[in-house]
């Protein structure tokens, strides 16, 4: 079992979690969203973490094929800025959660980087933090993409009692 830290203060933000080899497919289907938030099912089961080891999130750079562009991030859809479609250059290995496991956290004050249709996008950078105030997650929970929320893994740590 796996508890994630606070990189500032030390407080744990997830509950105990349990290591999967590998991020679960994703659910493509339209009838597996929930009808009132339009979420798809969370990436990630309860109590359970996996590790991203794909570029995820913020910032993003342009994709140097316009014509035959890949989707922004692991699991997600393609994104396209003024110049043109985009492509994640933000951190590897972020640990991913089920967004529940981390109640704690809190939204970044005036809800800054939490943009969406339905709820964040999770695609303007960190918009979490710990209750100390430390931002140290992505949630990405709108009605366009994955139910995932991303520990960065610099403002965050594993402790394995």
């Amino acid at each position: 079992m796996t508890v994630f830290l606070c990189s500032r203060c030390g407080v744990a933000i997830t509950a105990e979690l349990v290591e999967l080899r590998a991020i679960p497919d994703v659910h493509e289907s339209e009838q597996d969203r929930d009808e009132k938030t339009r979420r798809a099912p969370s990436t990630i089961p309860p109590g359970h973490f996996a590790i991203d080891p794909q570029p995820w999130g913020f910032p993003y750079v342009l994709q140097e094929n316009q014509g035959d562009p890949e989707p922004a991030q692991s699991r997600g859809p393609l994104v396209c800025h003024e110049e043109g479609f985009v492509i994640s250059a933000g951190p590897r290995d972020t640990i991913v959660v089920h967004p529940e496991d981390a109640a704690g956290l809190q939204p970044l004050p005036d809800h800054r980087n939490s943009s969406g249709c339905c709820g964040p996008a999770g695609n303007q950078g960190l918009n979490l933090a710990c209750p100390c105030g430390a931002p140290v997650a992505t949630l990405a929970a709108d009605c366009f993409g994955p139910y995932e929320l991303h520990l960065d893994p610099v403002r965050t740590f594993a402790l394995a009692p």
